[in-house]
């Protein structure tokens, strides 16, 4: 706790320094330890010499960001990809840590205003460089604020704004549609029930949808609007029922012990003689 607050205190005080406001539009936060972000947008043809004859220059941090880049991609698209396949999964991230798809976002951001590059090296022909150094800022969050931090300014920073999923993998799941198809294929009716409305922060809305087939819950979920709500349970759902062959036996079932108990529930009464 002591740590945590020694470190915001750090922070608040180099808010208005310069590097660290010029990173904290790229970034979205507040760098700590700058030294790492002056060194991820330091070309090697501007490297550094130190005392024991090495070149200082974004290269090890490239190799470092890359590795933690290509987790986090595959971490996110693990999760939100659950049903599909390696072969599937594999091709997406490629498209999405590829140099061409680097170059364009580290652009994006803004990155490529802080790359310190020789007048000799045309950066503009030469547009890897933006992309090495996209790399090696992740390696320098990495550095300063581990994993976490990173998985956060990717899904935050990148995947919100900038990387469109449907686009790069060429479909748009209506999970939706697929579910109420499912149910017309097996003659089972589907209720969408809106249990809950909160308003949260900024006039923001959080609806929580409760899915019902046949009568009985399968599961809930929530999104900012009724609509997404409603996608987001049926995409909890889809996957419920694609991943589990006896899921219509099992509902069949829960259909039938209701039915029972309604039967018993409404008998009549004897009346003793």
């Amino acid at each position: 706790m002591i740590k945590y607050l020694i470190r915001k205190i750090r922070l608040l005080s180099n808010a208005r320094n310069e590097p660290y406001f010029l990173f904290r539009q790229v970034l979205g936060f507040y760098p700590d330890k700058i030294e790492y972000y002056q060194l991820a947008v330091r070309h090697k043809s501007v490297s550094i010499p130190t005392e024991k004859g090495h070149n200082l220059s974004n290269e090890r941090l490239e190799f470092l960001g890359d590795a933690v880049l290509n987790s986090v991609v595959t971490d996110i698209l693990y999760h939100r990809f659950e049903i599909e396949q390696e072969g599937f999964l594999t091709n997406t991230r490629s498209k999405i840590v590829k140099r061409d798809s680097l170059n364009q976002l580290a652009v994006k951001i803004g990155l490529d205003k802080l790359v310190k590059v020789t007048k000799y090296v045309n950066a503009n022909t030469n547009n890897n460089i933006y992309g090495n150094a996209l790399e090696a800022l992740m390696g320098a969050i990495y550095l300063d604020f581990g994993y976490k931090k990173c998985k956060e300014f990717i899904e935050n920073r990148l995947f919100s704004s900038f990387i469109n999923l449907n686009e790069i993998t060429g479909i748009e799941v209506n999970f939706k549609s697929k579910l109420i198809e499912w149910c017309q294929k097996n003659r089972v009716e589907p209720d969408f029930i809106l249990i809950q409305d909160t308003l949260q922060n900024a006039n923001k809305h959080e609806f929580l949808t409760r899915l019902e087939i046949a009568g009985n819950t399968v599961c809930e979920a929530t999104g900012s609007s009724k609509k997404e709500s409603q996608q987001n349970v049926s995409r909890i759902a889809y996957q419920l029922i694609t991943s589990n062959t006896d899921f219509l036996k099992e509902l069949s079932l829960l259909e039938t012990e209701k039915s029972t108990t309604s039967v018993i529930e409404n008998q009549p009464e004897e009346i003793p003689l």
